[in-house]
């Protein structure tokens, strides 16, 4: 037979556990709308900035070449 004491370890285990499942939920939708649009944005400026790097290094390459 279930004890009073039984029932309430039951339901203040439940009780626990709803905020924590409500935390892992928040964590994974902030991850799909925050944090990796944000990660791909700082990876784009990135690369965007190595590539001017590089131009700008070919572009005064060629202008010591021509002196």
């Amino acid at each position: 037979m279930v004890t009073d004491s039984g029932v309430l370890y039951i339901v203040l285990v439940s009780l626990l556990f709803l905020p924590w499942a409500y935390g892992v939920v928040r964590f994974v939708m902030d991850l799909r709308s925050i944090y990796i649009p944000k990660g791909r944005q700082f990876l784009r400026g990135r690369r965007k900035l190595k590539e001017e790097k590089k131009e700008e290094e070919e572009r005064s390459e060629r202008e010591q070449q021509l002196y």
